[in-house]
């Protein structure tokens, strides 16, 4: 099956690092693989090893439902790191013993680090809907800082840290440290990711470089992950190690690899159904969740969707779980219609 919580668009769960997890987590058990992508997964120095959880970047997610690319699943992946040229000496030392540790503690396969030929020059943007977005001011750094990596060290994933305007006392920071509002860099991360995982067809994940908050007693529980330190780095290494390679058509396919029309279920946001993967995997059972809000309003149905909508994530889990049993979930109703003969 495959999870979806779009990036930026302020959803109430999964919006925020990691709160998500625990729905993968309740998932797990009912699934031979749940596909998923960093938005979901990610909780800053939080993380969870689900095994059948699928790590799979934005744009790659989207070509993999349109039938485009298939995965591969994996036992490890050598993992490089870009740098942004625009950290400042003490936050870059602060990420690469992030590296370090997670080399000593974790065994992570993390093998050569790079720095960009120049500052990304990372911006901000907000748009009318309320989403994040952002752009990049040096985006072929980017690309010859990866293309190198890949060239040179042959690594088979990227972690991406890029230096993020600071919004120190901003009122859209304040909300979303007390759990409402949107998270500002998501969209700007997303930016960086499908950029390396388009011109290269390689994993990729995105970690933003920031200075530390002051401390604020009434952060929400939703946003607390973000708090415990410099860096956000951890959760992307783990996820990395792991995710699948991403697999062109014109390859031999293999009984190891999984491609769309292996897809069963589709889970995501009920206001936030038009983007790419959720299009192509519309024909699936797709699970349609209320409770998960967002700041768009674009439903299933007009869309041509034949969704079941679920009020929560745990009504959602249930349908699931009901398909899995071989029921049709559209039966669990008072109000069943007749067929006509």
């Amino acid at each position: 099956m495959v999870l979806i919580v779009p990036t930026g668009i302020g959803a109430a769960i999964g919006g925020y690092a990691g709160d998500a997890l625990p729905v993968v987590k309740a998932l797990a058990p009912l699934c031979d693989r749940i596909i998923t992508h960093p938005n979901v997964l990610n909780g800053a120095q939080m993380y969870w090893p689900i095994p059948q959880a699928l790590y799979v970047e934005g744009y790659g997610l989207d070509q993999f439902a349109a039938g485009r690319w298939g995965l591969q699943p994996v036992h490890q992946n050598r993992i490089g790191v870009i740098f942004d040229q625009g950290i400042e000496p003490e936050l870059r030392d602060r990420h690469r013993q992030a590296i370090e540790a997670a080399r000593a503690t974790l065994g992570l396969p993390i093998t050569t680090l790079i720095e960009t030929d120049a500052p990304l020059d990372v911006t901000l943007r907000t748009a009318a809907s309320g989403a994040s977005w952002g752009t990049l001011g040096n985006p072929g750094s980017l690309l010859r800082a990866a293309d190198q990596l890949i060239t040179t060290s042959g690594v088979e994933a990227i972690a991406v840290i890029a230096r993020f305007p600071d919004d120190l006392g901003s009122e859209a920071l304040t909300a979303y440290r007390h759990g409402s509002g949107v998270d500002a860099l998501a969209g700007a991360e997303a930016v960086i990711s499908h950029l390396i995982v388009r011109e290269f067809g390689i994993p990729c994940a995105h970690a933003p470089a920031l200075a530390p908050l002051p401390l604020d007693p009434d952060v929400a529980p939703r946003a607390a992950a973000e708090e415990l330190g410099y860096t956000f780095l951890p959760c992307v290494l783990v996820g990395l190690a792991r995710a699948p390679r991403l697999i062109r058509p014109d390859s031999c396919r293999t009984p190891s690899q999984i491609w769309a029309d292996q897809v069963d279920a589709l889970i995501v946001p009920a206001a936030a159904c038009g983007g790419s993967a959720t299009l192509s995997l519309g024909n699936r059972l797709v699970i349609a969740v209320e409770a998960n809000t967002t700041t768009l309003n674009v439903p299933p149905e007009p869309l041509g969707i034949r969704a079941i909508r679920a009020r929560s994530y745990p009504e959602a889990i249930g349908l699931l779980a009901a398909y899995r049993a071989g029921l049709d979930p559209h039966l669990l109703h008072p109000a069943i219609s007749p067929l006509n003969l």
